[in-house]
């Protein structure tokens, strides 16, 4: 594409992540010169973007929703889009779309390595990214232009509260106040009215939930036994649903179970960490507890919903997942790991291709020299310090993302050519 100064960039925005973060990143690109649009598909998109000139409410089918986006494009001459997440299928299409009129398509997304970081990359994100086709080889020949330490992650980061009361507050107005888009369908497949449902109990339970997590928490540390740790998602997420061989997370704790009762040594425990947002929609400790009876390891399976991941990872001897960006911690404390998925970490340097019984029965170890070569690789190009949902995380985002969006080269490409721009220490967020 040809370079293109700011003030000839119009940036239109799809669907972002819940709370102020689209909008107060277009208002950072007005303040460069660029021109920004928002297509909002519900009431939730409407209220955490304040600026009704420049909104534009889709309230059609969605089938009309193509011819809709390239009609945009022509009237309102866009060169850029923005969106997070690229799987939904509003999201998808408008990708495709984009790609044949040669727009820069900019996808954010949770941070490989999250919670300290974001992912910003052009084109695509997980299984679509960039890093599906870097090897580690690749990686180290574009590192040799930078001589730059990788940052270390802050002490201190808190925004779940806030991304779990923003998530609320969106669906709760989706809910209550979309009686001018009576045509939108949420990507997901429950309704509005339960994901609003779930997203309050989630903060109204969030003590008892947190209570019932040391206890469970507690009794592996003081079990004396030797456990391995099967990182669990949200069976919504869409890189478990585009990414994965699983059509339901209860498959992937069956075959985890299976291969567990084949391989592992029997003195040997299995626990289950649930993802730190799920919220009860999937039966995971009932379908837990009925799979251990079927392979005989009642007694020896364990189940922990969210909470910090490091402790489990302490004492560890391996790690399974389906594609988490979880895998990320395991990796860099050196700790075997095998996947099932598409995951950008994917890689036979680090992770293991044994089959599942021979990986419990003693799994290899990863190369860890490659995967910090990997990690120091992914810090200076896609991953950004800050976050999406607390005020601080997103000002510090903002001090870099702008300047990575104006830029004429991706992420990996500015690393490749030399011109990425030095990465922020992170600093303790509140």
């Amino acid at each position: 594409m040809t370079a293109q100064t700011p003030d000839e960039r119009v940036f239109l925005f799809l669907q972002g992540p819940h709370g102020p973060f689209f909008h107060q990143l277009a208002r950072a690109l007005r303040a460069a010169g660029g021109t920004c649009w928002r297509v909002g598909f519900n009431a939730g998109d409407a209220v955490f973007w304040p600026d009704r000139a420049s909104y534009i409410p889709f309230r059609d089918a969605p089938e009309a929703w193509p011819d809709r986006f390239d009609a945009l494009c022509a009237q309102k001459g866009v060169t850029d889009l923005v969106l997070y997440g690229d799987i939904r299928p509003i999201h998808a299409s408008a990708v495709a779309a984009a790609r044949a009129r040669g727009l820069r398509v900019h996808v954010f997304e949770e941070g490989y390595m999250r919670p300290y970081w974001v992912t910003y990359e052009r084109g695509g994100s997980n299984g679509n990214s960039r890093l599906m086709r870097l090897g580690v080889e690749d990686m180290r020949q574009m590192l040799a232009l930078s001589d730059m330490d990788a940052p270390l992650p802050p002490a201190v980061w808190g925004d779940m509260r806030q991304h779990v009361f923003y998530g609320a507050l969106y669906h709760g107005f989706v809910m209550c106040a979309n009686r001018r888009y009576r045509q939108f369908r949420p990507h997901r497949e429950i309704g509005v009215a339960r994901e609003f449902q779930l997203y309050l109990l989630r903060l109204l339970t969030m003590p008892v939930t947190a209570a019932r997590r040391a206890l469970a928490s507690r009794r592996i540390r003081r079990g004396g036994f030797p456990y391995h740790v099967a990182l669990l998602q949200l069976a919504h997420d869409s890189s478990f649903q585009a990414h994965s061989p699983f059509a339901s997370m209860t498959e992937f704790l069956e075959v985890v179970m299976r291969g567990f009762a084949e391989g592992a040594p029997r003195y040997h425990h299995l626990v289950f960490k649930a993802h730190p947002l799920e919220d009860g929609r999937s039966p995971l400790r009932r379908d837990i507890a009925r799979l251990a009876r079927t392979h005989g390891l009642e007694g020896r399976v364990h189940f922990v919903r969210g909470g910090k991941l490091a402790r489990l990872l302490a004492d560890t001897r391996s790690a399974v997942t389906v594609n988490s960006t979880a895998g990320q911690q395991v990796l860099y404390r050196g700790i075997p790991l095998k996947t099932f998925g598409a995951a950008v970490y994917d890689k036979p340097e680090f992770v293991s291709t044994q089959p599942l019984a021979e990986f419990f029965a003693g799994a290899s170890r990863p190369d860890r020299r490659a995967y910090q070569d990997y990690r120091r690789f992914l810090l200076e190009t896609s991953q950004v310090a800050g976050g999406f949902y607390s005020a601080a995380g997103r000002r510090q985002l903002m001090r870099q993302v702008v300047d990575m969006m104006l830029d004429d080269k991706d992420p990996y490409d500015a690393l490749r050519h030399g011109t990425a721009a030095p990465r922020q220490q992170l600093r303790a967020v509140p």
